[in-house]
C-alpha cells in the first residue's frame, strides 16, 4: 500500500525550518534526511511536517543555505555528509524522483553507508492512482498507513512498527 499524495500535501502547514538539523538532535528528536525530487516540494514540505507533529526533524537540502546554488562537488559532498551525520535516510518516490538524475545516486550512496534498517522508501500514490516506488520495496523497509490510522515502517513482510515507537501496527 501507498500514501496518498493528496494526505502528503495536506501537512505542508505545518513544517518549521530549524536553523540545522543538529537542531533535531539537541532536542532529543529522531532525525532523517528526505531524498526527494525538486518537482516535488510540496510533498517534501507536507511529509516534512507530518514528521515533525511526529518528533522527526527532517532535512531537505533546498532549505539548507549552506548549500551552493548550482550543484557541484561541494553540493555532492555536502549531501554525503548530511546522509551519514542524520540517523534516518527516507526516500520519497514519486514519478518525479523516480525519474530524477540525483535521487538514485543519492540511494545508491546511502545504500552504502547506512544500516538497510535506516533507510526507508516512502512509495505515494498520484492522483490517477498510480503507485511509485514498488522497485525498492524489496530491498528497503517503507513506510505506510498502519491498520490503526497511523503511519509506520515495514520490512518485504509486511511486518513492522509504529513511526513513533516499537509497538506493531
Amino acid at each position: 500500500m501507498a500514501i496518498d499524495q493528496d494526505n502528503i500535501r495536506s501537512s505542508a502547514g505545518y513544517s518549521t525550518i530549524r536553523k540545522s538539523a543538529g537542531d533535531g538532535r539537541k532536542e532529543n528528536r529522531r532525525t532523517a534526511f528526505l531524498c526527494h525530487s525538486h518537482l516535488d516540494a510540496d510533498l517534501a514540505k507536507g511529509l516534512q511536517g507530518y514528521l515533525q507533529r511526529k518528533d522527526w526533524e527532517v532535512y531537505i537540502d533546498w532549505d539548507d543555505n549552506t548549500l551552493p546554488e548550482r550543484p557541484d562537488r561541494r553540493t555532492a559532498e555536502k549531501i554525503q555528509g548530511k546522509i551519514r551525520a542524520l540517523e534516518m535516510f527516507f526516500f520519497l518516490a514519486t514519478q518525479n524522483s523516480m525519474a530524477s538524475r540525483w535521487c538514485p545516486w543519492e540511494v545508491g550512496y546511502a545504500d552504502g553507508v547506512k544500516d538497510l534498517n535506516q533507510i526507508l522508501v516512502i512509495p505515494t500514490r498520484d492522483a490517477r492512482g498510480v503507485t511509485h516506488g514498488n522497485e525498492y520495496l524489496q530491498l528497503y523497509r517503507h513506510l505506510d498507513e498502519t491498520q490503526s490510522g497511523g503511519i509506520g515502517h515495514f520490512d518485504a513482510s509486511g511486518n513492522g512498527y509504529r513511526l513513533t515507537g516499537n509497538q506493531t501496527p
